[in-house]
């Protein structure tokens, strides 16, 4: 049959299994929102109020299923709106298709009404991104975009459609999804390396990161850990991968990890690193990174093989794969002297938490963990509040920790959380800072317009939390432009402006109570929670320090 091409768009994404996307409208999309239309019955459109928030609503939606999330914008500030975004999902390898139009072909290079080439803005921060221009490849085109976003590493496709080609007819039979490239494990020689490595470790530690998640891989990492007797750390990415109180589980390892996590990777001969890319927070300074231990690293993407650290042994190939055909290889081991070092750790940690009365970050999560249920999902915003939600918060479940963790984006919260709760049907909680959640607050709009179950718990201590944590310990308490006071943004009344329901609360008890409540609230919901910005976020490493620098408490 013969189509107009924005039918043709539309179609396609419902041949691919689309049941939701996020996006604005515009000139230069106007046919295709006219298809959505048509289409409604088949495929729900989310209008967001602000095209960076159906950025992060799709890569919310994707974090949380494995699906492909989808976001679509006007030329010109729709589609640079949506750059931010679309990097978000590229640093931590999040599957998406973000669709948008552009002027017709004759406009193009004139520098038309809301031209821009978003192609060659998104081009170092996608996969791969198409500029169609022809109606003959359009329907090929968004299915290729979809396979590429899904296969090997994921991560982002962008495919800008000129308005001309939107309105052209062609002939349109829907099509199958296209399968993803099959995954594949590492070369043997190379497993049989790996194995014959681990085989002579004494002081054993698995690192994993998002990777694992994507792979779903789980089964054998603990599979492995039981044989070579190790304990497990994972990056931000990797949080919620595995249950919390597996006991072999040391939690978070770098920046902000968990002491005994951090220390017992800093202290080990063999690291085996899986799916993650020991960027700098996890590393420290390079130069003083684990110089003693021999790292096996298995990445699908062989790029990040040796690319930060030197890896022994890099093996590029599927997680779960390489497992399979790496743990038969594998010698039981026993390594009780290593295991009561690494006890040592876990008991130094808990000697050293944190155990005053009162609204403290501690306290506030473990009543949050009192509210989470097995497949609770947790989106968070970027700052303080996020390093405590990955310090002290439970799970039981893969994808149930929504975190924006290469880029680091504030105002990613609000969206993922909508992303999420679409995605999974559940209800999410959002953990956000006054700072993170003044950038985006206005899709509070979008989550009442679409009566979404979410609580939002604001840690509101009126302060850019985590500079100015840098500015106390890094830069004498010199606070520059750090101090949100004088803005007094009234949360709870802005929140009800938008239509949510809102209260603000003093204390642990009252905070529990409004956890109760907003939980069993079938919409959208906001608490805010004060918090003194005197709190620091603690563990860390200092600036060119390394995991064996970590500072505990103020004076170490």
């Amino acid at each position: 049959m013969k189509l107009c091409g924005s039918d043709i768009i539309v179609r396609t994404l419902i041949d691919q299994g689309v049941d939701v996307l996020y996006g604005y409208p515009g000139g230069q999309v106007l046919n295709i929102f006219d298809s959505l239309y048509k289409y409604q019955d088949e495929i729900h459109h989310v209008l967001v109020a602000h095209e960076q928030g159906a950025a992060h609503a799709a890569d919310g939606y994707s974090r949380s299923t494995g699906k492909v999330g989808v976001c679509l914008a006007t030329s010109g500030p729709g589609a640079t709106n949506l750059v931010t975004g679309i990097a978000t999902a590229f640093l931590d390898s999040v599957p998406m298709v973000a669709i948008t139009g552009n002027v017709p072909n004759t406009v193009i290079g004139t520098d038309g009404f809301q031209e821009i080439d978003i192609t060659g803005i998104t081009l170092p921060i996608t996969k791969h991104n198409y500029f169609v221009t022809s109606i003959d490849c359009l329907q090929e085109t968004i299915r290729d975009a979809f396979q590429l976003a899904a296969s090997g590493r994921p991560g982002p496709v962008l495919v800008d459609v000129t308005k001309d080609v939107q309105v052209a007819m062609y002939d349109y039979e829907p099509l199958p999804p296209l399968p993803l490239d099959e995954p594949f494990p590492a070369k043997d020689i190379r497993i049989q390396q790996a194995a014959d490595c681990i085989n002579t470790a004494e002081r054993p530690y698995i690192y994993f990161g998002g990777g694992l998640i994507t792979s779903e891989a789980q089964d054998e990492l603990l599979q492995l850990a039981e044989l070579i007797d190790a304990p497990i750390g994972c990056s931000l990415m990797g949080i919620s991968a595995i249950p919390t109180d597996y006991p072999r589980f040391l939690g978070m390892q770098g920046l902000h990890g968990h002491f005994a996590s951090s220390t017992a990777m800093h202290n080990a001969d063999v690291i085996i690193a899986l799916g993650c890319r020991f960027n700098d927070r996890c590393t420290g300074n390079r130069s003083k990174f684990v110089r003693s231990a021999r790292i096996v690293h298995i990445d699908i993407d062989g790029a990040e093989l040796s690319k930060s650290v030197q890896a022994a042994h890099g093996l590029r190939g599927d997680i779960k794969k390489t497992l399979q055909k790496l743990l038969p290889l594998i010698h039981k081991q026993d390594h009780p002297q290593w295991r009561e070092k690494v006890s040592q750790l876990v008991e130094e940690e808990a000697a050293s938490l944190d155990t005053r009365d009162g609204l403290t970050p501690r306290n506030v999560m473990n009543v949050v963990n009192r509210h989470l249920t097995e497949t609770t999902p947790v989106a968070t915003d970027v700052g303080q509040h996020q390093m405590w939600a990955a310090q002290y918060l439970n799970f039981k479940n893969p994808r149930r920790f929504i975190s924006s963790g290469g880029l680091g984006t504030m105002g990613f919260g609000m969206g993922a959380a909508i992303g999420t709760q679409m995605g999974t049907h559940e209800h999410p909680i959002l953990i956000t800072g006054d700072g993170s959640f003044g950038m985006n607050l206005t899709e509070m709009a979008t989550a009442a317009a679409n009566k979404i179950p979410m609580v939002i718990l604001l840690l509101n201590n009126s302060v850019l939390g985590m500079v100015r944590q840098m500015q106390t310990l890094f830069c004498d308490k010199r606070y520059s432009n750090t101090d949100l006071a004088p803005r007094g943004t009234d949360f709870v009344k802005v929140a009800e402006g938008f239509g949510l329901k809102a209260t603000r609360v003093a204390s642990l008890e009252a905070l529990d109570a409004a956890l109760a409540e907003g939980f069993a609230y079938d919409g959208p919901c906001l608490i805010e929670c004060p918090m003194d910005k005197e709190e620091l976020v603690l563990p860390m490493v200092p600036p060119g320090g390394s995991m064996g620098d970590i500072i505990v408490r103020i004076g170490d």
